[in-house]
């Protein structure tokens, strides 16, 4: 966020008025370019992560919302913001960070696409992967969130697998998200593949931003089911954040 002021001495100024517009708008325009600092957003939010991992005993799941990749709108509404500004964040904390993308096994099955790219959302989860790839980031596995047995979910996860991909799937759990004793308990959360990783920060993603608030997104169900999991055997708390 920025704010804009015009100094003293616009109006007094003996230049005519296209003039003096013509100097407010040259103004605006270098105040917003000034508006926000890349390199301090990343510098003190990569440090924030890691005073949260340190905080909490060395494990964090994060949900990231946004997109990670091209996010013109919010360089669109916060200037100065670089469309990648979260990516190279997340590359600054490479050595620790690993990627986990959620997949909706549904959408799998309805052949659900982004209208955007033209691509359907399991081909996605190949573009990203590929994308995190080439900047240095590392991609554990990836999550069938709300798995029923769905068909093309199983082709899906043999392909990935013959990729060399981590695969695991997450169950729909009834009366979700409302009945809260029935979700953490061994018939909910209890039923997911624990999902293994390897280093202090777990980012959760997925193919795209869902429409609705969490509790109802495939990261946000992924992040804190695997909270949970993790918890429990082990009684340590694994905390949960989410980036948006």
């Amino acid at each position: 966020m920025y704010f804009l002021f015009i100094g003293e001495g616009w109006c007094s100024s003996s230049a005519g008025g296209n003039d003096i517009m013509a100097q407010v708008d040259i103004t605006r325009e270098q105040r917003k370019q000034e508006g926000f600092s890349n390199e301090t957003y990343i510098k003190l939010q990569s440090q924030k992560i890691r005073d949260r991992i340190d905080t909490f005993g060395g494990k964090l799941y994060m949900e990231f919302g946004g997109k990670l990749f091209d996010d013109y709108h919010a360089a669109r509404v916060l200037p100065g913001f670089a469309p990648d500004a979260k990516l190279c964040m997340l590359q600054a904390l490479a050595d620790e960070a690993e990627i986990v993308i959620a997949i909706n096994a549904a959408d799998i099955e309805n052949n659900k696409y982004r209208g955007d790219l033209g691509i359907t959302y399991d081909r996605e989860v190949m573009r990203l992967i590929d994308c995190f790839r080439r900047v240095g980031l590392y991609v554990g596995s990836v999550v069938l969130t709300r798995y029923t047995g769905q068909h093309a979910a199983d082709s899906f996860k043999k392909t990935m697998e013959n990729l060399g991909v981590k695969v695991y799937r997450h169950y729909q759990i009834n009366n979700y998200p409302s009945d809260v004793a029935h979700i953490v308990s061994e018939e909910g959360f209890g039923r997911n593949d624990y999902i293994e990783t390897s280093r202090s920060l777990v980012v959760v993603t997925a193919p795209r931003v869902a429409a609705k608030w969490p509790p109802v997104s495939p990261n946000f169900t992924t992040s804190t089911s695997e909270a949970w999991l993790r918890d429990t055997p082990n009684s340590k708390p694994s905390p949960y954040g989410t980036f948006p």
